[in-house]
C-alpha cells in the first residue's frame, strides 16, 4: 500500500520557521510530481485542500500566492522525497499540511494520486 509520510509539523510563534519533510514509501510506479497542500482547521467538510507548492517532473516549481517569497519547496523525485521550508510564518498559516504525489505532471488538471495523512502546523500570534 502506498504511503506518504510527513514530518516536521508543530507549534511555532509567528515570524519563525518550520521545515516539513515527506517521503513516499511502497510506491511501485514512478512518481513524477510532488507537492504540499493545506487545510485550515474547522473548514467545512468537502472544501478542497488549498495548494501550497508543487514540484513537477519537468522541473517546474509553482507556488500559491500566499507562499510566494516565504515558502520554498525542494524535492528529490528519484528518492520520492519533498520538503517545504516555511519562513516568516503567520497565524493564518495554521493548517494541516498534506504531502501529495502523482505519476504525471498534470496535477492541476487531474489531481494527485497519493496523499499523506497530514501534519499539523500551528502558528501562534
Amino acid at each position: 500500500q502506498a504511503q506518504l509520510e510527513e514530518s516536521g509539523g508543530g507549534l511555532v510563534q509567528a515570524g519563525r520557521s518550520l521545515k516539513l519533510s515527506c517521503e513516499a514509501r511502497s510506491i511501485d510506479r514512478g512518481i513524477r510530481s510532488m507537492g504540499w497542500y493545506r487545510q485550515a482547521p474547522g473548514q467545512a467538510p468537502g472544501k478542497q485542500r488549498e495548494l501550497v507548492a508543487l514540484i513537477l517532473g519537468d522541473g517546474t516549481i509553482d507556488y500559491a500566492d500566499f507562499a510566494q517569497g516565504r515558502f520554498s519547496i525542494s524535492g528529490d523525485i528519484a528518492r520520492n522525497a519533498v520538503w517545504l521550508q516555511m519562513n516568516s510564518l503567520k497565524p493564518e498559516d495554521t493548517a494541516v499540511y498534506y504531502c501529495a504525489a502523482a505519476r504525471h505532471d498534470y496535477v492541476r488538471t487531474y489531481g494527485m494520486d497519493y496523499w499523506g495523512i497530514g501534519t499539523l502546523v500551528t502558528v501562534s500570534s
